[in-house]
This record gives structure tokens, sequence and C-alpha cells, in this order.
């Protein structure tokens, strides 16, 4: 039996049951009692919310594998989140827009609820959506676009919400022993108590009406079912049929059939009595009820066709059928004459199909069809006369037609659309010329021929002549292959073995079948209203056609496979084209679903999608739970979810008969039964407790346990054998049925069978033909398998119902087991099946392993097939001669194997094709707390670390850990999937995000070991490791691995943020990954401390190259880096102390460029002394009391020996512009020293930029500035400095400094845009490449003065710490050039794409003769950088919003801006080093040589995002 659970585990499973299922009192909608739930105050006991959470992508849209999403019953109102990134387009002005009933009231599909996004672009956006009830639903975000006044629609999304399905809940089929119980025995036996049914619980079987016999003895027939484990009937069509006989072809759609009933009846005493009878199966019996529906066809002897015939297709509402009808009568009359003609009239062999089709060809040939497709000569000729006699001319405006051939003519005519009706079929020479058009054209190709009426009527001719020959090529081919396909289906039904065999060719049994209802009495006097088209399908057609309209000459060509005794319904658009139908089909399906559970959409892919939806939005109005499956056949899963989110399919039906072997078996299994498989990692992993804020505005804050969702697959209804296929003993062997049977009641998904399949009934049942009644075997001996289904179907509903999630398939040679396990007590169920997809003999199996666990023998069945030979009772439906046997106890043993202990059985002595066995398996010493206990305290054992401690748990890679460990531990090499990249959490995230997320365990094998020197975090993952050791299966240990992992980031994740500023802290997900970074970063390297006696930690200036020994802090990447990852981050002293290290090394007014430490520093570097000065200035500005840094004392550096660099710096005091370098060096950040000896570039510096860089020029600016007000305010004790002005010596002070930068930067720096005003700057125009831009250097050396006017990204630099250099629409200007020319995906490009030098892939490999290129010269000439592209977002920011079109609304600016950080923002996301790379290739090609994290890159990003903060604060 089902194991029942401790109360641990109560907490976590679903609540099916129902307490009270009474009707409420008052009208209020489904909706309106969700609102009401979430405005009341919480309830004692309260379970807390759940919340889906589903992330839209940057447009708005979902992504392609979220484009559906299915949501489980609203038992408990709950919440679907959408959220979305912070900035994204989507974002801006964006309103998010549902039919869901949001604030209450009905569901109208027309009618949508919107919710604002929020605007604060700090902030993560998200829209809380309250559920409660079943239906499907579409989405979307609305948003603006690039101009002004657009709005955007971004990509629609469809939610489908579960109906609840309620049934009498039974006892266990097991006894306390586990064995099976038979009804006498109270197994499975029915309880007043109702519950909820799961759509994975139930088991369906499909019943035809007409073989239960009179409505008297259904009761018997649901005795049986329910015997046999069965949740719901499915019920073929139960209104009145046609003239067929076929339930599928219903005669009135509104009256049930009246020869179900004992005695006569009329239509509204059997609509009581049929309803009745419903409600015993479903309250008596514990069977819900589905019906199908059929919207596509009624029966062709429907008597309302004959007042209505405008329901159906006919050539007088269709013209295009007109040739088609005529095409179908020829096929009566001939069949009717075929005596009189002396051809055969019964076929007996292929040369009587030959003598048949060469005479019906030369029939049809008298038809003389061409005539509905070609212009008639003489008709054109009329009316060319016509115009031109009553000088009613339409003069030619077209081309010169003059002197053209009539071919050339005929062509002119085509391409100018002359031709009327052309191709509309709707009546003979329905194709014409206007004869005023024709006239005009006419006299302008034949101007020799003047006012000749009779001449210019014969030249038309001749044109009409060319006309017509693609069109008489036309209808022979549409004929042609018309006539193949009338022989192919005369062939196939009364030749072909598998057909029907018909005999006599008659006027009632004709060649084929017919294509179109002649409805009486009226057909004689107006076929053309009253000959309906039949309905059929087609091979491999789009089911988003419909082939009864034009284009589609379907009828013509004779392509469908016809339902003679079904006439198709035509609905038009939409109600207003065919008020009637819409109606009455409308009262069918709304009567349907206040009588059923449920709903089967027969020919769902032919169904119109507009009629299929306005169809079930009326039923679920009448029924918001109705159960809606289908059976498509479009070809293509992406067709199917698409008439499933449409739709709002909630099932759709899948045929285990379709597996043609084990191997394919298994694979439906896996795909459509499986559930989640074993040791799923989502639920545990990948949820999170947190507060819902009311979706309302008002109400309580609730707990709530938030989940991600990945978007859906259908639903599956997986059937052992539906009603419309053959049986197993012709498809496969009937050994195999059992097999099948066993199969897909283990999978956890809704199952189902037809009425016969567990009788062993041998053949497919007609549904036309077969008139004998089933006969009722109940439970007896001979049932078929019918004891065992009714095993099988007992413990799938209780797995199901128990939340036995998880499974595995697995399969052997000829068998597939499968098992079902309860996620948390480990209990499960295997089932092990020996298929029979041939027949083979009765020997025994292999020895089998069931289990890592105690297993015990529960049942197993085998069949025993006394008779293949088919006996046909002229009286009852009944099975094959057949016995199932009972297999005796099969022994289990218990064997320790090297890896884990296994129980295995061996083979029992009777174990043939066709046969199963079931087991029991339960973990001893079960844990029920484990899951708990492993996420327990993570916040208390993390909660203590300070920043650097984080980044020893979060990060360290590999040089940094051997540094650490003196070499002994560097990162995991996890076999399978290689190495990590970081030894502490953040390494082992990226995997195991994507494993929980998707369930995805196809690599599980992990390891791990303790953090030195911390020991709460060390101790609490020993005793959560070892608990899991004592306490889990192998198998489960990657599960609690993944959870322990998990819950240990997020403490320890939430502990870095918890101590950062607000701007971090009230920051979203990109903020919180980039102040990961700067713990990520900044860390304790033994070989690379800022202080040269003891280990303090640093900076690295990127990973993986630059992370330990002298290579790893740098002086200009530390002060680029300082402000955004330590200044923002509120990590003060972080900062404060690399600002006194490098201090400490200040000789001659510079700082090393590589640290080293303290103890071999390198001055290599004339710009690091002044970004240091800036770092300096934000310090003072943005740390508490930041002013008392300057009062620091610095410590005397340890002695080194200096290296000798000449580089030459000094101010120009006419301008203030600070020079330096020379062509033999590089003293800036663009700074690749030629390697290459083969080139010739060894020394040779990649980019010299000797002269005024101009980011060195702002920084100055920006520091004289502060200091002149820093003097002027009496906090700094120096005014200026002493300079040579000249030769003479003076005293220039700050303020003077500032000024002379300001005055000559536009002057020295500018190109302008307009030649005219060259004269104003200092300019070259001999040299100048690109214009309205800022120079990248000023006064570049002799030889080199073009280097001066490359396009590069360092202006913006200048822009943001200094921005009043100049002219605000001036540098406004300027951002515009580098957004188009130089911002790439996830950088900037630190050359013009049009320069010469420009070599934009990066390869320091590459050895080459080309010196631009070799050994990676290019590293700064071309290449895209991540850390430039920070800062001219804050330039851009800074201008746009003061002069540019976000002055009036910086939103506009801010969108703008955050579409730059999609990128990054995935990048981090998605890349396994969690960071930002140092620099890629062209557009954002990955580049080898790179670092994969740097530490500018990120930030100089949280720059920018906290400047969009501060103006957000503003």
């Amino acid at each position: 039996m089902v194991k029942p659970t401790d109360p641990a585990f109560a907490s976590l499973k679903p609540d099916l049951t129902v307490h009270d299922i009474a009707a409420p009192s008052t009208p209020r909608t489904p909706a309106d009692e969700g609102k009401e739930f979430f405005l009341s105050e919480r309830s004692e006991g309260e379970a807390p919310i759940r919340v889906y959470e589903f992330k839209l992508d940057a447009d708005g849209g979902p992504s392609k594998e979220g484009s559906y999403i299915r949501l489980p019953p609203a038992y408990t109102p709950y919440i679907l989140r959408v959220s979305l990134d912070a900035g994204t387009p989507a974002s801006k002005n964006g309103v998010f827009k549902t039919n869901f009933p949001l604030d209450g009231g009905a569901f109208e599909r027309d009618r949508f609820t919107e919710r604002s996004l929020p605007t604060d672009l700090s902030k993560p956006i998200r829209v809380d959506l309250p559920i409660s009830h079943a239906g499907a639903f579409v989405y979307w975000v609305e948003y603006d676009g690039d101009t002004s006044g657009e709005r955007i629609k971004g990509r629609e999304g469809y939610f489908n919400i579960d109906p609840i399905l309620r049934v009498r809940a039974r006892t266990s089929i097991l006894s306390s022993d586990s064995k099976p119980l038979l009804p006498p025995q109270g197994g499975a036996e029915l309880l007043s108590e109702i519950v909820n049914l799961p759509l994975d619980a139930l088991s369906i079987l499909t019943v035809v009406s007409k073989w239960m016999g009179p409505i008297s003895q259904w009761k018997a027939h649901f005795q049986e079912a329910s015997d046999r484990g069965y949740t719901m009937l499915h019920w073929t069509p139960l209104q009145e049929r046609g003239e067929s006989d076929s339930p599928y072809s219903i005669r009135d759609q509104k009256k049930y059939d009246l020869s179900g009933f004992d005695t006569a009846v009329d239509s509204e005493t059997a609509t009581t009595r049929m309803e009745e009878i419903l409600r015993v199966a479903k309250e008596e019996y514990g069977l819900l009820n589905l019906t199908d529906v059929v919207l596509n066809h009624t029966a062709n002897d429907s008597p309302w066709l004959a007042e209505h015939p405008e329901a159906g297709y006919s050539p007088s509402n269709s013209p295009h059928l007109s040739p088609a009808l005529e095409l179908d009568t020829a096929i009566l009359e001939f069949s009717s004459s075929l005596a009189g003609k002396g051809l055969p009239i019964h076929v007996s062999c292929q040369k009587d199909i030959d003598t048949l089709m060469a005479a019906f060809a030369d029939y049809l040939e008298t038809k003389q069809l061409w005539q509905y497709y070609v212009l008639s000569t003489e008709a054109e000729k009329a009316a060319v006369t016509d115009a031109l006699l009553s000088n009613t001319i339409i003069p030619w405006t077209g081309e010169d037609v003059a002197g053209r051939t009539v071919v050339e003519l005929a062509n002119i005519v085509r391409s100018a659309r002359l031709i009327q009706g052309q191709g509309t079929l709707a009546s003979r020479f329905v194709a014409r010329v206007d004869g005023g058009v024709s006239a005009g054209f006419v006299k302008s190709a034949f101007p020799t021929l003047g006012n000749d009426v009779n001449a210019l009527a014969q030249a038309w001719a001749r044109v009409v002549d060319v006309l017509n020959v693609p069109l008489y090529a036309e209808w022979k081919e549409d004929t042609r292959v018309a006539l193949d396909n009338i022989k192919n289906r005369l062939k196939y039904r009364r030749l072909d073995p598998n057909g029907p065999k018909l005999g006599e060719i008659t006027i009632n049994s004709t060649l084929v079948e017919s294509y179109f209802t002649r409805v009486a009495p009226h057909y004689q006097s107006d076929p053309a209203t009253y000959s309906l088209a039949n309905n059929g399908w087609l091979w491999d057609a789009d089911p988003l056609i419909n082939f009864a309209l034009p284009p589609s000459k379907a009828y013509l060509r004779r392509e469908v496979i016809v339902w003679s005794d079904c006439v198709k319904l035509r609905y038009g658009s939409g109600p207003a084209d065919n008020p009637w139908l819409w109606e009455h089909m409308t009262s069918y399906v709304t009567y349907s679903a206040r009588t059923f559970d449920g709903f089967r959409i027969d020919n769902c892919h032919s169904t119109p999608l507009h009629v299929g939806t306005a169809m079930l939005d009326a039923a679920r109005k009448m029924n918001p739970d109705l159960y809606v499956c289908a059976e498509l056949f479009t070809g293509s899963e992406e067709m199917d979810l698409f008439f499933v989110r449409k739709l709002g399919v909630n099932s759709l039906i899948r045929e285990a008969g379709n597996a043609w072997d084990v191997q394919e078996f298994s694979r439906i299994m896996h795909r459509f039964g499986l559930g989640k498989p074993i040791g799923s990692m989502d639920e545990a992993c990948m949820t999170s407790m947190e507060e819902l804020a009311p979706p309302f505005g008002k109400g309580p804050t609730r707990p709530c346990i938030v989940s991600p969702l990945n978007g859906s697959t259908p639903h599956a209804l997986l059937y052992d054998l539906t009603h419309d296929n053959e049986s197993y003993l012709d498809k496969r062997t009937a050994e195999h049925a059992l097999a099948v049977a066993g199969i897909v009641t283990f999978g956890y998904c809704a199952v189902g069978s037809v009425k016969g399949f567990d009788d062993l009934y041998p053949k497919l049942l007609k549904l036309v033909e077969e008139t004998r009644p089933y006969e009722i075997t109940g439970l007896s001996e001979n049932s078929g398998i019918s004891r065992a289904k009714r095993v099988l179907n007992s413990l799938h509903r209780e797995m199901v119902i128990g939340g036995y999630t998880e499974g595995c398939v697995w399969r052997d040679s000829n068998y597939i087991a499968m098992t079902r396990m309860h996620p948390v007590t480990q209990h499960a169920y295997v089932l092990v099946a020996h298929t029979a997809f041939e027949q083979r003999g009765k020997e025994r199996g292999p020895s089998l392993g069931t289990s890592s666990h105690p297993s015990k023998f529960i049942c197993g069945f085998a069949i025993d097939i006394l008779s293949h030979e088919i006996s046909e009772d002229p009286e009852l439906l009944r099975g094959l001669s057949a016995r199932l046997i009972e297999l005796p106890e099969v022994p289990v043993e218990q064997k320790n194997l090297v890896s884990e202990p296994c129980c295995s059985f061996g083979p029992p002595e009777y174990f043939p094709p066709g046969s199963i066995m079931i087991f029991e398996t339960q973990l001893e010493r079960v844990d029920l707390e484990l899951d708990q206990f492993c996420k327990s305290d993570a916040e208390s054992a993390f909660g203590g670390l300070d920043l650097v401690d984080l980044n020893v748990v979060l990060h360290r890679a590999d040089t940094e850990e051997r540094d650490a460990t003196d070499g002994e531990i560097g990162v995991y090499d996890v076999p399978g999937a290689g190495q990590l990249t970081y030894c502490g959490l953040e390494g082992w995230m990226h995997p195991l995000r994507h494993i929980t997320r998707h369930n995805d365990l196809g690599a599980s094998s992990f390891h791990m070991d303790g953090f030195p020197n911390l020991a709460a975090p060390v101790q609490w993952f020993l005793e959560r490791f070892e608990r899991v050791k004592n306490n889990a299966p192998a198998y489960l240990r990657p599960k609690f691995f993944a959870i322990i992992m998990t819950e240990a980031y997020k403490a320890a994740r939430r502990a870095l943020i918890e101590q950062c500023s607000e701007f971090i802290s009230d920051g979203h997900d990109f903020t919180h990954s980039l102040a990961m970074c700067a713990v990520q970063m900044h860390g304790i390297v033994k070989s690379a401390s800022l202080d040269p006696v003891k280990p303090t930690p640093s900076l690295a200036a990127g990973l993986p190259h630059f992370s330990a020994g002298w290579a790893r802090c740098w002086g200009r990447d530390v002060f680029i880096s300082l402000r955004g990852l330590f200044l923002t981050m509120g990590n003060f002293e972080g900062a404060k102390n690399h600002i006194l290290a490098f201090a400490s090394t200040l000789k001659h007014g510079l700082i090393p460029n590589l640290l080293d430490s303290g103890r071999n520093p390198r001055y290599n570097s004339r710009d690091s002394p002044w970004w240091m000065l800036q770092n300096i200035q934000d310090y003072v500005k943005m740390a508490p009391n930041g002013l008392s840094i300057l009062s620091e004392i610095c410590s005397a550096p340890v002695p080194y020996e200096r290296q000798r660099i000449n580089i030459n710096i000094y101010v120009d005091w006419d301008t203030g512009l600070v020079f330096g370098g020379n062509a033999d060096n590089c003293g800036t950040w663009m700074d690749k020293m030629g390697e290459s000896v083969r080139a010739g570039t060894k020394g040779v510096p990649g980019t010299p930029r000797d002269g005024a860089p101009i980011e060195i020029t702002g920084l100055v600016k920006s520091t004289v500035r502060w200091l002149d007000e820093l003097s002027r305010k009496g906090n700094f004790p120096f005014h200026g400095v002493f300079a040579s002005v000249h030769g003479e010596e003076k005293f220039v002070t700050y303020g003077q400094w500032s000024d002379l930068i300001q005055k000559s930067f536009e002057k020295h720096y500018y190109v302008p845009l307009d030649p005219s005003e060259d004269s104003k700057y200092i300019i070259d125009p001999n040299v100048v490449n690109r214009r309205g831009i800022y120079k990248d250097v000023y006064g570049s050396g002799a030889g080199r003065e073009w280097s001066d006017y490359q396009f590069r990204p360092n202006f913006p630099i200048a822009m943001t710490v200094a921005p009043e250099c100049s002219t605000k629409t001036m540098h406004f200007t300027c951002c515009a050039s580098p957004d188009t020319v130089l911002r790439g995906p996830l950088g900037m490009k630190t050359l013009d794409p049009s320069d010469r030098q420009y070599r934009p892939n990066y390869d320091n490999s590459n050895d080459s003769d080309d010196p631009s290129v070799a050994k990676g010269l290019n590293y700064h000439n071309g290449p895209e950088w991540g850390w430039p592209l920070g800062y001219f977002l804050r330039a851009y920011l800074y201008f746009d919003t003061r002069v540019g079109e976000g002055r009036d609304d910086a939103m506009w600016t801010l969108h703008r801006l955050h579409r730059a950080l999609l990128k990054p923002r995935n990048h981090i996301r998605t890349d396994p080093w969690a960071g930002l790379p140092e620099l890629t290739n062209e557009n954002g090609a990955f580049c080898r040589d790179s670092c994969n994290s740097q530490a500018w890159s990120a930030s100089t990003m949280l720059d920018f995002l906290e400047d969009v903060y501060k103006h957000a604060k503003s």
C-alpha cells in the first residue's frame, strides 16, 4: 500500500481533500473569491502562498521555451509572478496586460487587465498576478518604442491553469502486507469523502454507448469500470446519430440518442435521464465523465441543414466549389451508367480499375471543366467590340506596348493584373478582362490598326489565346491529380486487401465516396445552395488552413480523405458571418459543459482556432473547471503547442501503441511519463521563502514559497490503446497488451484505455458497422487482463495523489522497468515488464536489479493466450480466449556491491513475454528531516563573515587557492565536467544552476572539502555532509550536495549584500552580481599583499591571468576599479588600505603600475598617479569622514631597486596640459609593447600615446579643481604649485591651473563637424579621419601627428570626471559617435573601425610577420575593452539628461543606456566566471587571451549603476 507519511512530510504534500463542495451562495466569480482571499486576514495555520516566478526576455516577451506555462489547479489561490530585468526595453513605461480577470469579475477573452511596471531602474521589476481559477489566458507587455508616441507590443505568452477535478476517495488497493485486495476484501473501496484529483491521477476509459445496451444496463458497466480502477469515462458522443450510425456523425447536437432508452421517451425526458445516469456514474461509482465535442461537422442527414444550408460550404456561398461539385456529380452519373456502357461493375483486378478510369476520364472530358479556368475568346472579342463601338474605352497608361509580340503583351496583361476572376473557379468563363480596359490596351498595342474594330478584336483574341495557355495547363494538371486520387481511392475501396472491399458499383455505392451531400428536398431545385461539402482530412496539410476555402482546390483535386456521412460546417470569421450556426453550436457546447466534467475535442487540428477558442470560452463560463483534452495530428511539436496554448488544452493524447520497440517505448515514457527524475533538485534548491506583499496593495503580508518556472510542455494523456487504433494482436502481439498496460500506468501522467483492451478484443471495432454489445466480464476469469489492470490503475491513482513525483525508466533487451518514488520518504514502487513486440518463446529472462533499497515482491501477472484464433460471437463483443496468471512470490536477494548495496531477484520460473512484476522498495533509516537540516542555520554560519572571508568562501581561482595552500589545493576537477572556475561556492553554482533548474542529472559526481580558517562555515558543512553520508543513499547524495551548496551560496551572497551600501542592497540582480565581482577580486593572496611584511587583502586586476604574485595588483587597475568595487559598495576600509599602500610607494610623483607587494614595484605608468588622485577625491566625497585620509601618515616603503624609465613628464603652462612619454614607451593604459622578433616589433609600443592623452587631461582638471575647492575651504594646507613658466619661477594656484585647462581643452581637443570652423581650433585638416569628435591625444611626437586624431574610447573619461571642460552641447554631440561607432556588445572598440590601424581580433600567440598583429600588438587597436563602456554610459547619462533627448524626460536616456547593459547582464549571469571580461574580439566574440573576469570592467559598470541610483533618488 502507499505508505502514510509523517507530519514532517504532510506539510509538503498538497491537501487534496475537499471539505465542502457546496455551491457558493452568492453569484461571485472565482476571480472575485480569489481577490477576497488575498484581501482577507490570514487564517490560523494557513500554509505559505505558492509563488511561481516567470522571467521575461528583455523585449518583454517570453523565451521560446517559455511561451507556454502550465500552472497547477488553484485549490488555494496563488501568485504568478512575472519578472523583468530593470532597465530593459520592455520596462520603458511598460504595461503588463492579460485577459485573466486579476481584479475580479468574469473572464472575457477580449477584456484585459493592466498592471503598470515599476519605473525604478535600480530595483527588480516584478508583477504579482493572483491566480484563482482554471482556464487559458494570454499576456504581453506593451511599452514605449524609440520614437515619440510609438508603443511596442511584445510577444504574446500563454498560461493555462489546470482545472479542479473532484471524485470520491478510495481505500488502498494493497493490504497492510502489500498484497492486492479484490473488492470483497476492501481494496480500492469507494469512500464518502471527496478529494481533488490531479490530472496526472486520471485513469480514463473510452466507451461507445451504442455497444453498452440500453441506459438501464449502464450501471453494470460503471461497476466494471470502477472495479478496474478507472476514474473517468470518455464517452463518444451521446447525441442522436446520423444515418451512418457513427457516434461522430451527429444528427442533432441538442438531442441525446433516443435508441439508448428501454422505452420511448421525448427529448426533454431523455436529457433528464441522461444527466441523471451520468450523475450516478460520478457520485456512486467514482467516475467522472468526459465527452467528445464535435465542432467541425454534422451528420449528412441533420434535419436542420434543409433550413440552414448556409451552415455548410456550397457553391452558393463558396463559388470556388462549383467545378468540384460538377466533378462529384459526374462520378455519380458515371457510377449509375456502368452496366449500360459495358463497363465492369465489380472490381476484381487492376485491369478493371484501369478500364473504369479510362472510361471516366473520357466522360469527364465531356463536362468541359476547362471553362472554369480560361477566358472565353468569343466573349472577350465581343467585349472589346462593344467598348470600341460605344466609345467606353479606358486608355492604357502603363508601359509602352506598341510593337510588342502577343506573348509579351500577354505577360504585360498578367503583370498588370488586368484579368478579373482568374483562379476563382466561381463559374464558367469567370475569368475576364473589362472590355473598356482591353479596348484601350489593344489600341495602344496595335496603333497601325487605327480604329478597325474587327481587326482590333481579332488582335485581342490572339492575346487571349496566349493568356489561356497556362490556364489550360492548370486545368489539365488539376484534372490529372483528381483522376489519380480517384483511381487510388477506387483501388483502396474495392481491391486493396486492407480496404473495405466494397462490392458492386451503383448509384448508392459509387465509384468513390461522394464529396457533397445533396440536401433533400431542395437539392433538385437549387443544387448550388443545397449541395454541401462533406468533411474529411488531408495528408500533411497545414492545420491552420481551411481546405474548404480558396485558394485551396482540395475538393476539385479530390485530395480530401472524405467522411461522406459528415457535412463540414462553415463558421466564417465570426458569429456575424453565420449567426444561426454559432448560436446552435454554442448552445451545444454549453449544455455539454454543464453535464460533463471534460471535453475531448474531436478532430481538433482541423477545428478553426477562432471557433475552438470561442466554444471553449463559452463552455468554461458554464463549467470553469472543465477538463479539455485533444488528439492532434499536426506532425509538429511546435504546432501542437500552438493549439494547446491557444485553446487551453489541458492534455494531449499520446499513444503508447506507436512504440515499435523497447527503445522507442522507453523514450515515450521518459518524455511523457517520467515526472521528475529520481533525486530531482529543483524543488529543494530553486525554491525560496519570502514575504509576499499584498497583490492588491492592501491586505496582509503573507509568507510565500517562490519557485521559478522554465516554461512547460503539453501535459500528456497516455493511452495504451485508443478507440480508433488497431489492436495489439494486429499491430504487435496479444501478449504485449499486459506489458503495455503496466508500463503506461506507471507513468506520471494521465492514462487512458479503451473498453475492450482489458478484455483482449482481437480487432479494432468499427464505429459504423459494429452493432454487437459489450460483454460485461467484470473481474472474472475470462476478463482478460482486467484484474491486473485494477491493480495498475489503482496504484497509478494512489502514487500520484501520494506525491510519488520522481521516476526512472530503465530498459534492457526486451525489458522495461519503471520506478515511481516519493521524493521525501524514498518509498517506491518498481514495475518490471517483459515486452512482447513480436512473438518469442516463453524462456526465462535474466536476473534483474530493482533497487538499492530493500525490496519486496507485491504481485506479478502473465497472460496466457489460449488461442490466437478469432472466434466471432454473433451476439456479443468478446475478447480472446486467455488466462491471466498470477505469478508466485519472487524472492528478492540483498547484495553488497563495491559501490552500494543492491537488491536483485532471480528470474522467476515463469516470466514470459507480456508479463509484469511489481515490487515495493523502502529506504532504511529514512531521514525525513534531512532536507530541512541541510537548509538550516546557514544564515548564522555565514552571517558573521566579512568581505574578505567571503572571497574565500565564494571564489578563489586556481592560482589564488594554490598560493594560499602552498600549491597543494586548486580548483575541483569534476569527472565528466572538467575543472571548475573557482574553489569556492561560485565554482559549483555554475553547473548546479542548470542541473537544479532543469533536473538535468546526467553528470552528478561531486566532491567537497572544507575551507581553512573559517570555523563556522566549515563546521556547518561538515555536519551536513556527515549526516548526508550516513543517511542518504548514493543516488540521492547529489541532490543533498546541491541543497547544501545552494543554501550556502544563498546565505553567503546574502551576507555579502547585507554588508554593502544601500545602493547595492536595494539593487537588482545585476547590481548584486557586480557586487559579487568586488568580493571575487579582493582577497588575501600571500604572494601579492599590499604590505611587504605581512599578508593583507589586495585587489586582483583580473582572473585568471592577474590573480597572484607580481601580476596581481596593478596601480592603474586598482584606481580605475577602486570607486566601483570599494566605494560604491561601502567598503571604505578596503579602499583606504589600497590608497595608503600605493601612497607609501610614491616616488617622484609616480606610483608603481605593478606593486608586487611593495618589494619590487615597477614605475612604468604616467597615468596611474592621476587615477589615484581621482580616487582620493572620490574617497573624500563618498566615505564617512573621508577628508581625514588626507591627514594619514604613510609608512616608509621597503628599499628596492628602482627601474629607470624615461617618460619625460612636464606641464605646458600655456595650456595647463600635462605632456609626457615618447615613441619608445607606452605609459597609459594602452600599454602593449611589441614582442615579435619575426615581425620586427620587439620593444616597439603598439600605442605610445605620447603627448597629452585626453583622459589624463580630464583627470588633471578634476584634481586641480578639487584641490582648489579644498584649499578655498581651508581643508588643504596647499594652494598651488611652484613652476617654471617660460624660464621664470612662478607660483600657480590650483584655480589658475584649472582655468588654464578650462580655456585650452576645447581648442586643443575638439575636431569640429563643420570644416569651416577649423580656424577656432588647433587642427591639421590633412590628417583628420572623423569629425565631431574629441582627439585621443594632443601633441603626439613628430611624424606621428595623425595619432592625435584617432577616435578611441578615452574621451568619455574626461567628460565624466571633468564635465565642465567644454560646452555641454559639444560634449553631448561627441557622445553620439561612440554609441554607433565604438560601442560593442560587452565593451568599447579601442579604435575607430574606419582607421587604417584597426585590427579587432587579439591573438597573443600569433607570431606572423604582420607587424600590426604579431604577438598581439593590436591589443588596443580594435579589440573591445569592457571598462571604457562604464565611462561612456556615465558621460552619456550626464550630458543627455541636460542637453539631449533626456532633458525633459530622463527615463528616455536611462532606458536607452540600459539597452547597453543587456549583453553584460546576460554574460555575468551565464558565464562560469560570473564576471565581465577584460576584452572581447570583434563584435563581442570570445578572446581566449583575455581575462575572463576583470576588476575594472565590473567596477565602471557599478559606477554607472550608482549614477542611475542617485539620479532616481534625486
